[in-house]
């Protein structure tokens, strides 16, 4: 098994910054990525961003030029800097991790989920 624990959420005003940490722990050698999944009401979790242990990164088009993720290799650990926040982007965010084909991403590992609220 491998354990997720995020950390970093809270409330922002809009325009505002927040940092999200996932420090990973156990069999890591069952992942190669590491990522940040939310799940709006009524809808599915989706991909926010993740990144390889080979750097690659990927965004939703939503975030893309505002949130960046980086990784610490050494601490197994993934931040997601998250600049210029609207309230639109108020969710539960998740961190994921998983391996990576050619084909797919699973999704087999999820944290416990932290709060970030963007006010108006």
């Amino acid at each position: 098994q491998v354990q997720l624990v995020e950390s970093g959420g809270g409330l922002v005003q809009a325009g505002g910054s927040l940092r999200l940490s996932c420090a990973a722990s156990g069999n890591i050698f069952r992942i190669n990525y590491m990522g940040w999944y939310r799940q709006p009401p009524g809808k599915q979790r989706e991909l926010v961003a993740r990144i390889t242990n080979s750097g690659r990164t990927n965004y939703a088009d939503s975030v893309q030029g505002r949130f960046t993720i980086s990784r610490d290799s050494a601490k197994n650990t993934v931040y997601l800097q998250m600049n210029s926040l609207k309230p639109e982007d108020t969710d539960v965010y998740y961190c994921g991790a998983g391996r990576y084909t050619a084909v797919a991403y699973s999704r087999d590992f999820w944290g416990q989920g932290t709060q970030v609220t963007v006010s108006s």
